[in-house]
C-alpha cells in the first residue's frame, strides 16, 4: 500500500463518544444564558472597536482605584458581571477558534487522504476494465462522470 496518508492518527469510536458528550455538555451549560442576534440586531450592536475596549478598561480602572468619582447612574455591579462575562466569554471564543482550526485542518488532511485514494482506486479500476477485467467497465464509467474529459488529458473536475 503506497504512503500517501498525510495523517496517521485516527479518532476512535471511544473519542468521537467523547467529544461529543463534551460538546453537549457545553451546549448544557450554556442553554439559557447566550442569545442569538438577528442580522440587524448583530448589525446594531456590533463589537466595540479596540479603541472602545480600551474606554472600558480605562473606566473600570477609575471604578476601582477612585470610587469616589463613580457615577450614581451606573449600576457598577452590573458593569463588573458584565466585564467579568466579557472576560469569560471572550476566553472561551478564543480557545472554542483554536479548536475549531485544528478540527478543520485535521478534516482537510482526512479530505485529501480520502481524495488521494478514490484517485488510486479510480486508477486501478480503469487499467482492470482496459485489460477487459468482467465488471470494472461499469465501475470505470460511473467513477469517470467526475472527471473532465480533454483531448490530452483526464483531470479531476475542479467543481
Amino acid at each position: 500500500m503506497p504512503l500517501k496518508d498525510l495523517l496517521q492518527s485516527q479518532l476512535t469510536p471511544a473519542n468521537i463518544t467523547a467529544i461529543g458528550a463534551a460538546l453537549a455538555s457545553i451546549e448544557t451549560a450554556l442553554t439559557g444564558k447566550t442569545v442569538n442576534l438577528t442580522p440587524e440586531e448583530r448589525q446594531k450592536y456590533g463589537s466595540i472597536n479596540e479603541q472602545n475596549k480600551l474606554l472600558v478598561s480605562k473606566v473600570n480602572d477609575y471604578r476601582q482605584s477612585q470610587p469616589q468619582f463613580n457615577s450614581p447612574q451606573v449600576d457598577w455591579t452590573e458593569f463588573q458581571n458584565d466585564l467579568a462575562a466579557r472576560s469569560s466569554l471572550d476566553s472561551f471564543l478564543n480557545r472554542l477558534a483554536s479548536i475549531a482550526e485544528q478540527i478543520s485542518d485535521t478534516k482537510i488532511l482526512h479530505d485529501n487522504d480520502n481524495y488521494q485514494q478514490s484517485l488510486t482506486q479510480y486508477s486501478y479500476v480503469s487499467y482492470m476494465a482496459n485489460e477487459n477485467v468482467p465488471g470494472t467497465t461499469t465501475i470505470k464509467d460511473d467513477l469517470g462522470q467526475f472527471f473532465n474529459r480533454t483531448a490530452t488529458e483526464t483531470t479531476p473536475a475542479t467543481k
